[in-house]
């Protein structure tokens, strides 16, 4: 956490991004299992640095419409999170309420999506404690690096205070003081815009987003 703005880190795929990651205060790192993803981390692989990542993060496991096997066996694995993306226009609820009941909804942060953010289903609401808000993309599920809604972000937070919002979507060094100004966020994702290629994390970047959210919370 840096001064009260948590921050995860996403699409870790070595050991040393990861290290860099948790020494400059992310508060969680994500690892896609999504085999379409540049990004993409088999589970054998992350099961071979699961031992070695450091202590205290949550481990987040990134997933799109998981079935019910792909999810057991991440959660074998000893992951913390299970961040799902889903096309909120195809999936049913009753398919989210599955994996609702599979890990529960604490441990569970839905990433619906959604053409606009005023179209989250309220039947979508009790089902998890955290959701994640990314760019909508009609080509894929996130990693486009383009930034999204900031003040609808800001409409969802404000209208569901007791829920856990995330803010992801092309956040940068470049912007991530403006994101958190229009958006309110007080948890963010950052992934393609602190990357030197598809999972390799550029470290200048990382630590720069890092300093400009705590310059943007202190002024200073």
């Amino acid at each position: 956490m840096i001064d009260g703005i948590r921050f995860k880190v996403c699409g870790l795929t070595s050991l040393v991004d990861a290290g860099f990651a948790d020494d400059h205060g992310a508060d969680a790192l994500g690892f896609i299992l999504y085999p379409k993803s540049p990004r993409y981390l088999s589970i054998v692989q992350y099961r071979a640095m699961a031992g070695l990542l450091p202590a205290g993060r949550k481990r987040v496991a990134v997933m799109v419409e998981p079935s019910a096997e792909e999810l057991s066996a991440a959660e074998a694995a000893g992951f913390d999170r299970f961040q799902i993306h889903f096309d909120a226009a195809i999936v049913p609820v009753k398919a989210v309420a599955s994996w609702s009941r599979r890990v529960g909804p604490g441990r569970l942060w839905l990433a619906p999506k959604l053409p606009t953010t005023d179209e989250l289903a309220p039947e979508l609401l009790p089902l998890a404690e955290t959701f994640l808000v990314d760019t909508f993309h009609a080509g894929g599920f996130g990693g486009s690096g383009k930034t999204g809604d900031w003040s609808g972000f800001a409409r969802l937070q404000a209208g569901h205070p007791g829920k856990t919002w995330i803010l992801a979507g092309g956040l940068n060094p470049d912007n991530i003081a403006e994101a958190l100004a229009q958006s309110g966020a007080k948890f963010v994702d950052v992934n393609s815009g602190v990357e030197a290629a598809p999972g390799v994390k550029d470290h200048a970047k990382l630590k720069q987003v890092a300093l400009n959210i705590h310059r943007a919370r202190t002024g200073g």
